[in-house]
């Protein structure tokens, strides 16, 4: 039983070790064993810290030994991307001039993970500065997904989804500026979470200055899992208390009881989603997940919403110019070609916006926040794509400033919702064409717990697709 744990959930190996029917050491010995033996297909690893693991699993099994519970997520494997910070670790962010910054202390995921009971086994791979949906850079190389050699396995999360969804444990870190925990959840075929913002701490005391406003509101730390009860796991350990932060606000985890039946909002206009047409196999995902919703109880209503254009339009302005003043200058003389092309295809489309401008639109944030905020008074949940393109081929953000445009209107429902500020669930719903397909189940803030209840009742219909061995 012992080499077959690592297909187990993170929710089924708390359990087990807690009851002392598994011990924390045999739960990390399988993950690392499968991690020895697929990563190097995949290249999702890029540090192997199973010594460190092996010991703290011993000490996980002496207190529950003596009586002690170490936490709800003791004996559990988990991994953590390479662009927060750890102590004893380089954060390095896929840059090969960062690989020489060790933290000497945690960030606030970290600390509460390791809280919580939890063991890392690994560092997981981003792409450089972790501004790509691709997860590619000069320090460690490409990750692969473990579905398709030949199709990203999204970024900058890249490493973890692909860990994951090949069973290098069943729960990782990810942070999400622009789609980058759903993004990797949905080209992976496992399940992601987009908190509120606010929701969990984050603070990297290795940065050598505070992120730009806007970068600030817009990215949260979130886990990526193959279960949505590992991800309620996972967000409950890390969503603890964090006095860095001074963002973080002490919201439970369980809102108030809904009205039932609970009305989704189908999203029926093309326009809502973006200036990209919908692939055939996008527009079935989102049709099948509707009819579940419905079957399960739910009030599915096409309806058109507020939309993410406006949303998506503003995201990329405002990220575009933060970039090209505050970050651009270490992007060329530090990032890869790699980087240095992708970001250019993102920002140079968008206009130079003076002070006034800046300030303008980000008080028109505001306004596009209210609108959804009152929308999602009637509909606590809205049903979208992630992308309205299935998961791309290797290349994709670097092959041409037009190729980048059309990557950048496909990817409108995710770079939505941390302008808006509001938590979205990656869930696979099937297998098109040998990829994995998915949804995203939006809603209010601070109500993950809606958007998971949804995704649940999504995973319970489509079933599970991860574990699995690298294919070609």
């Amino acid at each position: 039983m012992a080499d077959e744990i690592w297909r187990w959930d993170a929710v089924r190996i708390a359990k087990a070790v807690k009851a002392r029917e598994i011990s924390a050491r045999e739960a990390v010995a399988s993950c690392v064993g499968r991690m020895h033996a697929v990563n190097p297909a995949l290249n999702a690893v890029t540090r192997d810290l199973s010594a460190q693991a092996l010991a703290g699993a011993a000490a996980v099994d002496a207190a529950i030994a003596r009586g002690e519970h170490p936490g709800p997520l003791a004996g559990v494997p988990v991994t953590i991307k390479q662009n927060i910070d750890q102590a004893g670790c380089p954060t390095s962010n896929g840059v090969v001039a960062f690989e020489k910054i060790v933290a000497k202390e945690d960030s606030p995921v970290v600390a509460n993970w390791k809280a919580a009971g939890a063991l890392i086994i690994g560092r997981t791979n981003c792409p450089a500065f972790s501004v790509r949906w691709d997860t590619d850079n000069d320090l460690f190389g490409q990750t692969y997904n473990p579905w398709s050699r030949g199709h990203t396995p999204g970024g900058s999360s890249g490493g973890a989804s692909s860990a994951v969804a090949a069973g290098i444990g069943p729960l990782a870190h990810g942070n999400d500026l622009g789609g980058s925990v759903r993004y990797p959840a949905y080209a992976c075929g496992i399940v992601g979470l987009r908190p509120s913002f606010g929701r969990v701490p984050a603070y990297n005391p290795t940065s050598p200055a505070e992120r730009p406003m806007c970068t600030q509101m817009m990215s949260v730390q979130g886990p990526l899992a193959r279960t949505v009860a590992d991800l309620r796991l996972g967000l409950a350990a890390m969503s603890a208390h964090d006095p860095r932060d001074p963002w973080w606000v002490g919201m439970p985890l369980q809102g108030p009881a809904p009205t039932k039946p609970v009305r989704v909002a189908v999203i029926a206009d093309p326009a809502d989603l973006g200036e990209c047409a919908q692939h055939p196999d996008v527009l079935a995902a989102v049709r099948k997940a509707a009819a579940w919703l419905s079957e399960a109880g739910y009030a599915v209503e096409e309806v058109k919403t507020p939309g993410f254009t406006r949303a998506a339009k503003l995201w990329g302005t405002l990220l575009g110019n933060e970039i090209r003043v505050l970050m651009l200058k270490s992007i060329e003389a530090e990032g890869d070609a790699g980087v240095r092309t992708s970001v250019h295809g993102m920002i140079d489309a968008e206009p130079v916006l003076g002070v006034d401008q800046y300030m303008a639109m980000i008080a028109d944030r505001t306004r596009l926040v209210r609108e959804w905020f009152l929308f999602l008074e009637r509909y606590p949940l809205v049903l979208s794509p992630i992308s309205a393109e299935p998961p791309f081929a290797l290349g994709f953000d670097t092959q041409s400033p037009a190729r980048m445009l059309e990557v950048l209107k496909a990817q409108a429902p995710q770079a939505a919702l941390p302008l808006l500020g509001l938590p979205g669930v990656a869930v696979p719903t099937g297998i098109a064409n040998g990829l994995p397909m998915g949804v995203q189940c939006m809603g209010a803030r601070f109500r993950e717990d809606l958007c998971l209840e949804a995704a649940a009742a999504i995973e319970s219909r489509a079933g599970m697709f991860t574990p699995i061995d690298p294919r070609s």
